[in-house]
């Protein structure tokens, strides 16, 4: 029962991940303002990145 919960969670994460890396550059408009954009969306992307393999890696390793 725990690791289909923990699969799940991993999976969310991981699909949480994956709308950062997609919809960066709209997250960034609308909830920064500062002006360089292209920062923000990179940064958004690379957090994404990292967040997307924890959700897979919690997925592989959850037994």
């Amino acid at each position: 029962m725990w690791q289909i919960i923990g699969r799940l969670i991993g999976a969310l994460i991981a699909l949480a991940g994956v709308i950062m890396i997609y919809d960066a550059r709209l997250i960034t408009k609308k909830y920064f303002s500062f002006g360089d954009k292209n920062e923000a969306t990179t940064g958004l992307k690379m957090l994404g990145t990292i967040v997307c393999v924890m959700g897979g890696v919690l997925v592989m390793f959850i037994k």
